[in-house]
């Protein structure tokens, strides 16, 4: 918990200072936070979109590029190296010929579909309020 110079901390009260901004963050607010890349990636453009994906089963690599229109095959194989790498899927290769590779949610990567549900609902109910602040900001631009 952080404390203003001279005073103790206000549990979320905080006054402003007097040019109108709160007290300054703590430069040590992220101390405690391992020092590695963020565990969720569901900031990158096709993690969110490959779970949905893999939502009902297996998938093959030529299954997940049809609805992913316009991701690269190296993309594509990035983000799926990436996401087994963390663990939110995997990747079955079984000897046959010609070669036949599966990927499938595991129980770590089911366990976003909620979450992102929750995403999905505030989008669509936020999307035009979004939009409507977004052509605000850019016709404000000169």
């Amino acid at each position: 918990m952080t404390s203003r110079p001279g005073g103790s901390y206000d549990g979320g009260m905080r006054e402003p200072y007097p040019d109108g901004m709160p007290e300054p963050l703590d430069p040590h607010m992220f101390t405690d936070c391992p020092p590695v890349s963020p565990p969720i990636r569901l900031g990158g453009k096709w993690t969110a979109k490959i779970i949905r994906c893999l939502e009902s089963g297996p998938r093959r690599f030529t299954e997940l590029q049809i609805p992913l229109r316009g991701i690269t095959p190296k993309v594509l194989t990035e983000s799926l190296r990436a996401m087994e790498r963390d663990g939110l899927l995997t990747r079955t290769a079984y000897d046959e010929i010609p070669p036949r590779v599966e990927y499938e949610l595991t129980g770590l990567g089911r366990s976003l579909l909620e979450p992102m549900n929750a995403g999905c609902e505030w989008s669509r109910r936020h999307l035009p309020d979004l939009m409507r602040a977004r052509d605000a900001w850019h016709a404000a631009i000169p």
